[in-house]
């Protein structure tokens, strides 16, 4: 019998995040979800997945701070080997650059980028032990060839540098068997952050991406479907930089 895969999703409980749970567990994973705030939305999410007969659970840590990053990964990793981590976790800010912050750049920074950082550090030497691992990240859409975004400078820094890091790791960790991979979204429809109507116009196919075709491009570069792909970068953006 094959041993049930796991995986563990930063912000797994909500919107995209949740997404990617849905889709793993359909796919017959274990999946380990964090989330720093809300208990009873972290709840509700696992209540849904197991009443399918999945294995979730939803661990509080804010994968930003390294204590509670070592504290994920050792309760996580008690249960069970884990064979993908999701670098989900990331805020959003829309706010010229004279007007924000060095609080509000730390934030950004430390939530898309150094949360993925920690994660990464933390389960290398796991996957690597093992001889096999996969680590998905989420980008942001063509962060690899990035223009200039004077409202959104440092999330499109930060999301460049997701794009590095995957690339980096992927060169380095190949060797071990671990493939490192990235999912840049484009606008996608998640309730949260409501775009403007005018954005429709600009995609070639007309509408928003849904959460969960961003998930089902994850779960593909977790797959063995690309079992030789790595340092990847997938645009999921319905045409929208071309």
């Amino acid at each position: 019998m094959t041993e049930q895969k796991r995986a563990l999703i930063t912000g797994g409980t909500r919107g995209i995040g949740r997404a990617i749970a849905e889709e793993l567990v359909g796919l017959g994973y274990a999946v380990v979800l964090t989330y720093v705030k809300d208990e009873k939305r972290a709840r509700g999410t696992v209540e849904q997945l197991t009443a399918s007969g999945a294995s979730a659970t939803a661990v509080r840590a804010d994968v930003t701070r390294v204590n509670e990053v070592k504290r994920l990964f050792e309760e996580a990793l008690r249960e069970g080997a884990i064979d993908l981590l999701v670098n989900n976790v990331g805020d959003f800010l829309f706010k010229p650059f004279l007007d924000t912050t060095p609080e509000e750049w730390d934030a950004i920074l430390r939530n898309n980028l150094t949360s993925a950082v920690l994660c990464c550090r933390e389960i290398l030497p796991h996957m690597r032990s093992r001889g096999e691992g996969q680590i998905v990240s989420i980008a942001s859409m063509n962060a690899e060839v990035l223009r200039a975004r004077p409202n959104t400078l440092p999330y499109a820094v930060a999301k460049a540098g997701i794009v590095l890091l995957t690339k980096s790791l992927a060169k380095t960790e190949g060797a071990y068997g671990i493939r490192v991979n990235a999912v840049s979204p484009g606008f996608v429809e998640t309730g949260e952050h409501p775009p403007t109507k005018s954005i429709k116009g600009t995609i070639p196919l007309a509408r928003l991406a849904r959460a969960t075709e961003i998930a089902r491009a994850v779960a593909f570069l977790a797959s063995d479907q690309a079992s030789y792909t790595t340092g990847a970068i997938l645009n999921v953006h319905g045409g929208a930089f071309l």
